[in-house]
């Protein structure tokens, strides 16, 4: 049997896949108006597709206008953001590339500054607004925002928007959704016990307080073509163990209940959800470990990230079946065209198809 490499073909559902590579969302912090996509977004996205990524995912959309990290970020909540995304979508199945989104909610780590700006920390006054969360506790920054506790009807909303968002994206010729459950945003301030102190039905428990996650992601797939594939993004763990946090045990556990709500695949990754977080020592590949654990242990088809940066490392994790996709962030905004080179380097040019106009680089 031929060994599994990071160019061997992927099919979820009944979209194939064309590499393992694919590009972690990453905020660009450039929209205009309301969270509309610009040339900025179509230009980036489109040079990863050209670049030969199997996978170009957008940044984070928000599902409602609150649930956007800055005033900047990305949204899908109407059909003019639909619209404003769909010649990248367009763009990028023609490189051969699969379009993919990630819906997303900020929650109470929602209306701050870009990281580039010259204020750091949460945008008060008339160019905020003010947060949503599981509680009214705010994210501990120096001078916090006031947060709204969700009750039921905010859930109910909370679990529409994302129904409507993926509806949108399928308008917009997304062939991938992803539903973003990780990095202390909302979904993922719901399923940890640091972060939700409800007594409800969406609090409590490990079934109370997952429920929101697996019931957004059931409504995803409601919609979603039975062809396609859903996404979601995990943090495996809130990195404190000094106190009542999530783990990478309960992310096992929740993955095959997130595969049965629908989802296709866990992209595992970690942290966010508290500033006192201890990181592992992050070096290469450091979270690589999270998605081995859910692909084997749990059974569900997981993607791997955390400082793959190179061919060889991004080759390893396929090859030696730690992870079905090889998710890589920074590395694609220093080399666009990271698929090819890889392509190059482990003598695989066989499997990809570089353009045209670029071949004279090749």
């Amino acid at each position: 049997m031929d060994t599994t490499d990071l160019f061997t073909p992927l099919t979820l559902r009944g979209t194939e896949i064309p590499n393992r590579v694919m590009v972690s969302p990453m905020c660009q912090y450039s929209c205009e108006g309301d969270g509309l996509a610009t040339d900025w977004h179509h230009v980036h996205l489109g040079s990863r597709a050209v670049g030969g990524a199997g996978i170009v995912m957008t940044e984070a959309a928000a599902v409602n206008s609150r649930g956007r990290i800055s005033p900047e970020d990305l949204g899908i909540w109407s059909q003019d953001h639909a619209d404003a995304l769909a010649p990248t979508t367009r763009f990028i199945r023609e490189q051969g590339s699969v379009p993919a989104i990630q819906l997303a909610h900020a929650g109470r780590k929602a209306s701050t500054y870009r990281p580039f700006d010259e204020e750091s920390g949460p945008v008060h006054g008339d160019e905020g607004w003010r947060p949503v969360g599981p509680t009214d506790e705010s994210y501990p920054h120096d001078d916090p925002l006031v947060v709204e506790e969700l009750d039921q009807e905010g859930v109910e909303q909370v679990i529409e928007d994302f129904r409507r968002a993926a509806e949108l994206s399928l308008d917009a010729g997304f062939e991938i959704a992803e539903v973003h459950g990780a990095h202390g945003y909302l979904l993922h301030e719901f399923y940890s016990p640091l972060t939700n102190t409800r007594d409800d039905d969406y609090g409590g428990d490990f079934d109370g307080r997952t429920r929101l996650l697996r019931e957004v992601t059931a409504a995803v797939r409601e919609v979603w073509p039975d062809d396609k594939p859903v996404f979601v993004r995990l943090s495996a763990t809130d990195w404190l163990p000094d106190r009542e946090s999530w783990t990478v045990d309960d992310t096992v556990r929740l993955a095959p209940l997130l595969e049965e709500a629908g989802a296709d695949l866990v992209d595992v990754s970690g942290g966010g959800n508290h500033p006192d977080q201890q990181l592992p020592g992050a070096g290469a590949h450091y979270q690589v470990p999270y998605a081995e654990r859910v692909k084997h242990e749990a059974d569900v088809p997981a993607g791997a990230v955390g400082k793959i940066t190179t061919p060889q490392g991004a080759d390893e994790v396929v090859r030696n079946d730690r992870a079905d996709l090889a998710i890589l962030a920074r590395e694609h905004l220093e080399d666009p065209y990271f698929t090819l080179h890889a392509a190059q380097e482990l003598d695989r040019m066989d499997a990809v198809d570089v353009p045209d106009q670029y071949l004279r680089g090749f």
